[in-house]
């Protein structure tokens, strides 16, 4: 295995902290759901797992494939990605009555 460059250190370096404040979101929200019970705390938990497990997905596939088919990884990871924000913004927008 090569050393990686520092360009592969920063991408990593920029997934990690991004999975990391995800999860920590993620912490979050499940925790009010499960304080208050409120659905859009579930929505933005969800959401947010979506959001780190494409981040995850993403920087593993990029070294799995030696950085190949960086067209079809980026257009997956969108795609994938905007689920997630789609739960986040369900969170927002959704009213319980």
């Amino acid at each position: 295995m090569a050393a990686l460059t520092t360009l592969e250190l920063l991408y990593v370096a920029a997934s990690v902290a991004l999975s990391l404040s995800g999860l920590t979101m993620v912490a979050f929200a499940a925790n009010a759901y499960l304080q208050t019970e409120h659905r859009e705390m579930l929505f933005l938990s969800l959401g947010f797992s979506i959001v780190v497990a494409a981040a995850i997905a993403t920087t593993v596939s990029a070294f799995a494939q030696n950085f190949e088919n960086a067209i079809l990884l980026l257009t997956v990871n969108y795609a994938i990605t905007t689920v997630g924000y789609l739960f986040i913004l369900g969170s927002v927008v959704y009213r319980a009555d």
